[in-house]
């Protein structure tokens, strides 16, 4: 978890540092992947029970080729790594409990 702390630190002081309104709400797509289709709609259910905005389920093409499925769950809100890292402790938490791999967050500068 210290590892996901220090990443978010990171990407809120590097949009703030480009300009971006730390006064909105902000949202959050937190990304999980697995190569096991059944495992991820399972983490998608146990996401959506917990009261998170679940996107479907999609096949996602790699880099370096093959296929893995995918999913995010949106939330709304403030750019703040300690707000943000609620989010992120209950989602890792629910993707280690469904054999699914957390895969990080990320978000859109806001003038």
């Amino acid at each position: 978890m210290e590892n996901w702390r220090e990443i978010s630190e990171e990407i809120v002081e590097s949009l703030l540092e480009d300009g971006s309104n730390p006064e909105i709400l902000y949202e959050v797509e937190h990304h999980f992947v697995c190569e096991d289709f059944n495992a991820l709609e399972n983490a998608a259910l146990a996401a959506f029970k917990a009261g998170f905005d679940v996107e479907e389920l999609a096949e996602l093409e790699l880099e370096e080729g093959g296929t893995i499925w995918g999913f995010d769950v949106v939330v709304e809100s403030e750019l703040d790594a300690d707000v943000i890292m609620e989010d992120v402790d209950k989602l890792v938490a629910i993707a280690a409990d469904n054999g699914v791999e957390y895969d990080g967050w990320g978000t859109y500068f806001q003038d």
